[in-house]
């Protein structure tokens, strides 16, 4: 493993100077690249040199350990005493950096969230998982926006997607596809009662036109006029736009633009998304279970999450993890719940690494 860190350090050294060469500087699509794989070794060669700092610090320590002076042996056993632990834990973290990066990581992705059993309630639901992702999305300085809804009477959505861009989105959101369930006491109950709803929620990387063939003879494109809830048009031109891809089945609808051009580029790229997916978790199932699990499947079958709002109580069954601040979390405060989820992942990828 330190040979191999020797050599990411080499190569970030490298690209560094590249980065620094007037012929890459004055091209800014290649300084572009040459800068992206730079950024993405920057994490690893931090880690790596602080790891070789602190051996280093343990190493003068245990040199003191054989003084003479009580005071200076008594002084080496704190700092190892302090030192080793964290030599520990990069070790492990560096293991992890080490791992094969998910080709998705850096992508742009659409989030699709569709409410399940519980009719309106769902629905609102589907509304809250859109705004604590957006809120989330807004804290790390992402992009969202709105591809294609559904909307309900009532306030909520039947179906939402999204497209969010910015720094390692798929990375940090790839673990929240799956059956997101809701328990809570709904405005319009009288009794009191509790009711369970659910929503799916997918998270799809953006697929690189070059990943995903798309050919003009396997689209439907059928145009009609948007409408509103309750069927109230909202539109005096068929600008709304419905996509079936006949090979597969697959029907993408958009028409939150005027323009029909607009609505149906904005098709196309869920459509191109969702085939991307489709491809991906073909390939998923065709590897082991354990490492299906770590790059996240996507299978909306799974239950996920329970969200208990009488208790203020979120918990993740796939981790274990409860938390007593859904509260927080529902306002877009999900950092601590999206950090544990990448730690168990990275952590049975690990796992499944070294058991090979």
């Amino acid at each position: 493993m330190f040979g191999q860190l020797d050599q990411v350090e080499q190569h970030f050294i490298e690209l560094t100077d590249r980065m620094a060469d007037p012929d890459v500087a004055g091209d800014p699509k290649r300084y572009a690249e040459v800068a992206r794989e730079q950024a993405g070794l920057r994490a690893t060669v931090a880690a790596w040199r602080n790891y070789k700092s602190i051996r280093d610090q343990i190493g003068d320590a245990r040199e003191m350990m054989g003084d003479g002076d009580a005071d200076i042996r008594e002084m080496a056993k704190l700092e190892l005493s302090e030192l080793e632990p964290q030599l520990e834990g990069l070790e492990q973290e560096l293991k992890v950096l080490l791992l094969p990066k998910d080709p998705n990581d850096e992508k742009n992705i659409f989030l699709e969230i569709r409410a399940g059993t519980g009719g309106d309630e769902a629905s609102l639901f589907a509304a809250d998982l859109l705004r604590m992702y957006t809120r989330f999305a807004e804290t790390l300085k992402w992009k969202v926006q709105t591809v294609s809804a559904n909307a309900t009477e009532v306030g909520g959505f039947k179906e939402v997607i999204a497209m969010i861009q910015g720094d390692d989105v798929y990375a940090r959101m790839k673990f929240e596809s799956g059956v997101h369930r809701v328990q809570r006491v709904p405005e319009t109950e009288s009794q009191g009662r509790i009711h369970t709803s659910a929503c799916t929620v997918a998270v799809m990387p953006e697929a690189e036109e070059v990943e995903v063939d798309l050919q003009p003879a396997d689209i439907r494109v059928d145009f009609y006029r948007s409408s509103g809830p309750g069927g109230q048009s909202v539109n005096t031109t068929d600008s709304a736009v419905r996509l079936t891809h006949i090979p597969t089945g697959l029907i993408v609808t958009c028409q939150d633009e005027k323009s029909q051009h607009k609505n149906k580029a904005k098709a196309m790229k869920v459509l191109a998304a969702r085939l991307y997916e489709v491809e991906r978790a073909k390939h998923d199932a065709e590897v082991s279970e354990a490492r299906k699990k770590m790059v996240g499947s996507g299978d909306r079958s799974e239950r996920i999450r329970t969200y208990n709002f009488p208790q203020n109580r979120i918990t993740d069954h796939r981790i274990g993890l409860t938390l007593y601040k859904l509260d927080a979390i529902i306002q877009g405060d999900m950092e601590e719940l999206v950090s544990a989820c990448t730690a168990y992942f990275n952590a049975e990828l690990l796992k499944g690494e070294e058991d090979a």
